[in-house]
């Protein structure tokens, strides 16, 4: 790895718009997701993820989201259910050409339904990519 892509894993977590403090609540989590990016997360915001059980108001959520999962739609809807008004949804799929890749057409699909809107996309890791998602109200 380079010591440009080692400063880009490093900076990852902030780069996705997190910061000290935060309450972040994690949905789809599996043996498959990126345990690194995790940690990164946790390390800037001082605190362990919420699981999908929490009720806690947050102010981010994490979707790992993969191929057959279910429906996108669905699990949007559920993951607003404790999101703060104005929060962020970061829809992390595995990329091409790994197990369980969604196309990015399929988020842009399901967002609206769900009532957010698409705004920006980044690589996160060697085998995950992000969507982040807003409430159409907060572009």
């Amino acid at each position: 790895m380079s010591e440009a892509e080692a400063a880009a894993v490093d900076n990852v977590a902030g780069k996705l718009g997190f910061k000290e403090g935060d309450l972040i609540q994690e949905f789809g989590y599996d043996d498959d997701v990126d345990f690194d990016l995790r940690d990164d997360i946790e390390d800037l915001v001082g605190s362990e993820l919420l699981t999908e059980d929490d009720h806690d108001v947050v102010d981010a959520v994490i979707l790992w989201w993969r191929e057959g999962d279910g429906d996108l739609v669905d699990a949007l809807v559920d993951a607003l259910t404790t999101l703060d008004e104005g929060g962020m949804v970061w829809v992390l799929t595995p990329k091409p050409g790994r197990d369980g890749y969604v196309p990015p057409n399929e988020i842009q699909e399901a967002a609206p339904t769900a009532g957010l809107h698409a705004t920006s996309s980044a690589g996160v890791s060697d085998d995950w990519a992000a969507t982040r998602l807003v409430s159409k109200r907060n572009k």
